[in-house]
Formats: structure tokens, C-alpha cells, sequence
């Protein structure tokens, strides 16, 4: 079992709240990820479930109990964290199997599991080696690996792809995806990379200065974000948000809508503007444009539009995916 409940917690460096009232429900098996800007919490919290930091105020539970002046140790979680934190004399086996021998487990079962999680991670061959004498997406599996063999309730992972360049960031991603998949334990993953988030989660926690902002499943914050905030952050290129009286004409104070949600043509449309970037880049055309009296727009077009900067363009956004927000930046129901 691996059910973690948060209730009210908090989190306070003197005069400074960097965790305010967070309640949440991690249930076993899920793969949560928190996702959020810089600063927003989301590693202090990962911190506070994993008992690496003191709560200044409220609960955790792990399976009902409370956990919350539990020592890490006792916590039954393990952690990978950003750095890899590898012990470079030592093989990839005995790297893997440190906790276990620590723990003083048998040298025969210590082996076994190490070579079961080997056997998951792809890392068979490489148990003799040492870690300067692997990748970084290899190295970064040894560190899930040494995790693994532990069996713990729950993962907690903190930006464990950030170290990695563009093309192994999506290779471990669809490794982790599968991993979770295969194992079935609980995770709750950190990450400021919000397609990280929508690709890997099953539950999204979409956290601001220290708060919650929305918690729901990836299509769920697509579709229906709550907020002007949630809906900036997810997705990629970023909603367009445009305010005055073509928002007023729909009874917002601001609408939004995706790139993808714009259609554009040469000769007709609701908006009328320049191209003033356009980025062609085969599977899609992203055209930025400056639109008179509506500000700067992004739209995304399947496949090549062939227009350069300097010419014209008319934008059409989707009537039934439109949202409307109000003044205080919250979403309204949605205009048809």
C-alpha cells in the first residue's frame, strides 16, 4: 500500500510561508506529479512528504498513519533526486545494493533484488561497470534502480531529467512511464516541465507560491483550467489571452485560447494581423502575430503554412474552445 494524504500542511522559514494549507490525496498506485514555476513549492513539499524537512504545521499520513515526526528512514518512501549521487569506485551492482547492505541484508538476497531491478531497468550489462563508464540516461537508472530494490510504498522523484539533454529527457521519460507501469507503486513525481507533467501523470498538482492552484488529471487541466494561472502553464505554445472589448463581447474580462484552436487563412477571418515570426518545423507551423487592437497571437497549423514574415494573415478562434475568465482571473463557464 502506498496512500498519502497531506492535511493542511505547511511550511514557514522564519516570516516566510513557502507551503500554505495544502490538502491532498496521493492514492496508492497513482503517479502524481507536482509541476509549477521555480520557487512555487513543489521540491519543498516533495521534501516535507520524504521527512527531509520539518512541517511547520499540519499532517502526513502514509497508509493512515501519521508520519509527520517519522525520521526518513522509517517513512518506507525512496527518493531520487536531480543529482545522480553515484558512488563513482563502486560498480553499478554495488551501487544499486548500497541501501540493502547498509540495511545488513544477506549478500544472496541483496543480489537478487539488485539483478531484478537490473533486469527491469535495461541494466544487465552494465552491473560490473562503473558509472563513469556510462551514459546519463544510464546513470540516471541506477539511481532509480538503487530506489527500486528497496520496495518501497512510494517513489518520490525531484526533477530526476533535468541533467539530461533534449533527446535522452524523452527517452527516460517513456522509461519511466513504463516503469510505473510495470511496478504499480505509488510516485509522485516533481518536475517544471509541464509536458513532462501531462505525459507521465495520471493526477496533475499544478502548484503557485506555495499553493495549490488545480489538481486534476492531465486533460482535465487542458481542457478546463481554473484559473488564468493554470491555464498560462499547461500547454505548449502557452494560451493566448486576450483582453478589452473583444473579450467584453463575450462577457470576459479575458479569454483564452490555444494555439491550436486558431484557424488561419489568407483571406477571411475574425482577427486581422501581420506575421511577425513564423516557425516552420515540418509536423507543424507555428505563425506569431500581431493582431491590431488584440495584441500578439500564437497559432499553431498542422502541417506547412507558407507564409513569411510581413504578410497578412486572418485568425479565426474555435467558438466552442474558448474560455472565458473574470476579473479575478477565474474560469467562467464556457461561451458558445
Amino acid at each position: 500500500m502506498g496512500k498519502i494524504e497531506l492535511v493542511g500542511v505547511e511550511k514557514a522559514f522564519g516570516n516566510v510561508h513557502v507551503i500554505r494549507n495544502v490538502h491532498l490525496q496521493v492514492e496508492d498506485g497513482e503517479f502524481v506529479v507536482f509541476v509549477g514555476p521555480s520557487g512555487c513549492g513543489k521540491s519543498t513539499l516533495l521534501r516535507l512528504i520524504a521527512g527531509l524537512e520539518d512541517t511547520t504545521g499540519g499532517k502526513i499520513l502514509i497508509d493512515g498513519t501519521d508520519v509527520s515526526d517519522t525520521p526518513p528512514a522509517k517513512r518506507g518512501l525512496s527518493m531520487v533526486f536531480q543529482s545522480y549521487a553515484l558512488y563513482p569506485h563502486m560498480s553499478v551492482r554495488s551501487n544499486i545494493g548500497f541501501g540493502l547492505r547498509m540495511a545488513g541484508m544477506p549478500k544472496e538476497e541483496r543480489n537478487r533484488k539488485v539483478e531484478a531491478a537490473a533486469q527491469v531497468l535495461n541494466l544487465t550489462p552494465y552491473l560490473d561497470r562503473r558509472p563513469g563508464q556510462l551514459s546519463g540516461g544510464q546513470r540516471q537508472r541506477v539511481a532509480i534502480g538503487r530506489a527500486i530494490v528497496r520496495e518501497p510504498k512510494a517513489f518520490l522523484f525531484d526533477e530526476p531529467l533535468s541533467n539530461l539533454d533534449a533527446a535522452l529527457r524523452v527517452n527516460m521519460r517513456l522509461e519511466i512511464a513504463r516503469l510505473q507501469d510495470t511496478l504499480g507503486t505509488t510516485a509522485i513525481y516533481v518536475t517544471h516541465d509541464q509536458i513532462e507533467a501531462m505525459t507521465l501523470a495520471d493526477k496533475i498538482v499544478v502548484l503557485s507560491a506555495g499553493q495549490i492552484e488545480q489538481v486534476g488529471s492531465p486533460l482535465e487541466l487542458y481542457d478546463h483550467p481554473a484559473n488564468l494561472f493554470v491555464a498560462g502553464f499547461i500547454g505548449s505554445p502557452k494560451m493566448n489571452f486576450v483582453t478589452g472589448q473583444a473579450a467584453a463581447a463575450r462577457g470576459a474580462a479575458t479569454i483564452g485560447v490555444r494555439p491550436e484552436h486558431i484557424a488561419g487563412s489568407r483571406t477571411d477571418g475574425e482577427w486581422a494581423g501581420t506575421v511577425t515570426v513564423a516557425e516552420h518545423v515540418g509536423s507543424d507551423t507555428f505563425l506569431y502575430v500581431a493582431v491590431p487592437g488584440i495584441g500578439d497571437i500564437t497559432m499553431r497549423a498542422v502541417g506547412e503554412f507558407a507564409l513569411k514574415p510581413g504578410e497578412s494573415v486572418y485568425l479565426t478562434p474555435d467558438p466552442d474552445r474558448i474560455h472565458r475568465f473574470d476579473a479575478e482571473g477565474q474560469a467562467m463557464l464556457a461561451a458558445r
